[in-house]
């Protein structure tokens, strides 16, 4: 499998190192085991002649005018966190002609992958127009704003969409190459996994901060800031819309545009988010937690715990020691 790794001036150094090191795991592991499965022949592409990382490392980019036609295409995050700096790299030359260089790969037979904000960089290419995709979570917001052809979904860790394949947050990085690994052998992927330490985090809920989301629109932040207020108690669109003063469908409308999901859907990521908290911090038993957070047993929580963040409530209150 021949690989491009885009490497972008100010990429993330956690994640361009994470994926050289899954892939150069994989070749070493795969010639001392005896494995069958083919090499991966990995290229650091730059569309300029310097290249350093967000921390300011030198990076040996070879010009795409030296690089063969790859089978994929792999798109590491630049470093930038928060949206504004963001917005101001996508603008950058350098940034728009590696956008375009995908196009070209693309054209050419390659596939494409992107980690954590490299998704930002793949759907300014165009190419993701009409595919699922997920992101960097805290940036789900800005992502639906400016690419609301591409059907987002930042709770999931890894989607694969046609000839592309996209990955979330930082660490999501090795959850990419892996998948990669994946393809060629399964076998092969395990031992890596297991010798990098990498276990399965098939969702990036866990980890979300719903207020965070929250801050990225006005009308949200009220939203959510009357909600918490209320978690013990059931849901009402009507009364949520009469207390924020606006109407049931700009609320509806507002949390679908900015966070990709109902009102409803937002209320019980809240009760989640409470509930894991007070699991963590808490001796209280789970009847106790879910009467705190609406719910009318703890069975009915256990279930929707196990479903929105794939651990029981044993897992989650181990997790916190």
């Amino acid at each position: 499998m021949k690989i491009a790794v885009l490497a972008l001036d100010g990429v993330f150094d956690t994640g361009l190192a994470s994926v050289l090191d899954t892939f150069t795991t994989a070749n070493e592991l795969a010639a001392l085991q005896q494995l069958p499965a083919p090499c991966f022949d990995i290229t650091i592409v730059g569309v300029r002649k310097q290249v350093s990382t967000a921390l300011g490392l030198h990076v040996p980019v070879q010009p795409v005018s030296a690089c063969p036609q790859p089978d994929w295409v792999v798109v590491p995050a630049l470093g930038t966190k928060m949206p504004e700096p963001l917005v101001h790299a996508l603008a950058r030359p350098d940034t728009r002609d590696g956008a375009a260089q995908l196009g070209d790969w693309h054209g050419g037979g390659a596939r494409v992958a992107a980690a954590c904000i490299g998704g930002f960089l793949l759907a300014e290419s165009g190419l993701l127009e009409g595919h699922e995709a997920t992101t960097t979570w805290w940036l789900g917001p800005l992502f639906r704003q400016r690419y609301p052809g591409v059907r987002l979904d930042e709770s999931r860790m890894l989607v694969p969409s046609g000839d592309f394949v996209t990955a979330g947050a930082a660490i999501g990085h090795l959850d990419l190459a892996l998948w990669l690994v994946r393809q060629l052998s399964p076998e092969l992927a395990a031992v890596v996994a297991r010798y990098l330490l990498v276990d399965s985090r098939p969702s990036q809920a866990a980890f979300m901060i719903p207020d965070h989301l929250a801050h990225a629109d006005p009308l949200v932040q009220r939203f959510e800031r009357w909600a918490r207020g209320r978690l013990d108690q059931g849901f009402s669109l009507d009364a949520a819309a009469d207390a924020l003063a606006t109407s049931k469908r700009t609320l509806q409308r507002r949390l679908e545009a900015v966070l990709g999901k109902s009102p409803l859907s937002y209320f019980q990521d809240l009760r989640v988010e409470r509930a894991v908290h007070l699991l963590r911090t808490s001796q209280a038993d789970i009847e106790k937690i879910a009467a705190e957070v609406g719910y009318a047993d703890g069975v009915t929580l256990r279930t929707l715990l196990r479903k929105r963040l794939g651990h029981g409530v044993r897992e989650l209150r181990a997790r916190a020691r």
